[in-house]
C-alpha cells in the first residue's frame, strides 16, 4: 500500500477529477493520503472529503501564506475542529521567508492581502505547534528559506509526543540528523526528481530509513516530464497540476535514488506514516 503523506485534494483544481483520482487510487494501493487545510476558508471541504472517501487523513492548519487573512477567532475554530475528529493531524503550518523575499512579483491574485511578515507567521506558527502537542497530534510543517528559523524555535519549546513532518523537505544534508533528533519526519517529493533538485535529492540519500514519508503536494509540485505518468490540464491560470497518482512514480524515484527495492522502500514508509499519523 503507498500513503501520500501531504496534499491539497481539497484544492479547487482538483475538484473536477475526484472520481477519477479516487478511481487510480485504488488500483495502484494508495490506501492513504494526508489532506491538509491551509485555511479557515478550506477546512469544511477536507472534512467533507474525509467523510467521502476512506483514504482521505484529514489535516487542519493555517498555513503562513494565509496568516493575514485569517479572522478573529482562527485559533479557537482550529481547535474545535481537531477535538471534533480524533484523526486529524495539524497542518499545514510553518514559516516562509521565500513568499516575502524571492516570489515573483504577481505571484498571488489581485486584491489578495499581502503575504504577514515573518514575526506574524510565526505568533500563528507557535500556537498551532501547542496544539499538536496539547492534543497529540502530528504536525505538517512547511518551511521557504527559513531553516535557521525553524531549528531555532523547534530547539525552544515542546514538541509533539508523535513527531512532526516537514513537508518536501528543501533543507540541507547537514541539518537532517538534527531535525531527526527533534523527532522529524521528511517527506520526499516528486518534484525532487528534476535534473536541477540536486541538493534535495543530497539530503534525501542521508534521510534515516526510519524517517522517510512520499508525498506529492498536489495539485502542487508536478514531476519532471520523464517520470510523469499522470497528467492532468493546466489550470485556468496555466499553471501545471499535479496528480495524486503521480504518488507512485515518486516512490519508484525515491527507491532509484537510495538503491533499496521498491518493496523494501514501500513497506518502510507504511511503517513510518503508521507510527507519525496512526
Amino acid at each position: 500500500m503507498l500513503r501520500d503523506a501531504h496534499n491539497h485534494l481539497q484544492d479547487d483544481w482538483l475538484a473536477s477529477h475526484l472520481d477519477e483520482i479516487a478511481t487510480e487510487a485504488d488500483r495502484l494501493d494508495i490506501d492513504a493520503m494526508v489532506v491538509n487545510g491551509t485555511a479557515e476558508t478550506d477546512w469544511p471541504r477536507v472534512a467533507v472529503l474525509a467523510e467521502r472517501f476512506a483514504f482521505v487523513r484529514p489535516s487542519y492548519g493555517l498555513h503562513p501564506w494565509d496568516v493575514a487573512g485569517r479572522s478573529p477567532h482562527w485559533l479557537e475554530t482550529l481547535r474545535a475542529r481537531l477535538v471534533a475528529d480524533p484523526r486529524a493531524a495539524v497542518g499545514e503550518i510553518g514559516i516562509d521567508r521565500w513568499i516575502l523575499e524571492s516570489a515573483p512579483a504577481g505571484y498571488f491574485p489581485a486584491g489578495s492581502p499581502p503575504p504577514a511578515p515573518l514575526a506574524e507567521q510565526i505568533a500563528c506558527f507557535l500556537p498551532q505547534l501547542a496544539l499538536a502537542v496539547e492534543l497529540d497530534r502530528p504536525a505538517s510543517i512547511h518551511c521557504l528559506q527559513a531553516w535557521g528559523h525553524l531549528d531555532e524555535l523547534l530547539r525552544s519549546r515542546p514538541l509533539p509526543r508523535r513527531g512532526f513532518l516537514l513537508h518536501a523537505y528543501g533543507g540541507s544534508a547537514e541539518m537532517v540528523p538534527g531535525f531527526a533528533q527533534l523527532g522529524a519526519y521528511f517527506s520526499f517529493n516528486g518534484s525532487f526528481l528534476a535534473e536541477k533538485k540536486t541538493r534535495q535529492r543530497a539530503a534525501f540519500r542521508v534521510v534515516p530509513a526510519d524517517r522517510l514519508l512520499v508525498e506529492t503536494d498536489a495539485p502542487a509540485m508536478p514531476l519532471p516530464a520523464p517520470w510523469l505518468t499522470h497528467p492532468l490540464p493546466a489550470s485556468p491560470e496555466g499553471k501545471p497540476v499535479n496528480h495524486p497518482a503521480n504518488l507512485a512514480a515518486t516512490y519508484r524515484g525515491l527507491a532509484q535514488l537510495r538503491g533499496v527495492p521498491e518493496a523494501e522502500l514501500t513497506a518502510q514508509v507504511a511503517a513510518n506514516f503508521a507510527r507519525l499519523f496512526g
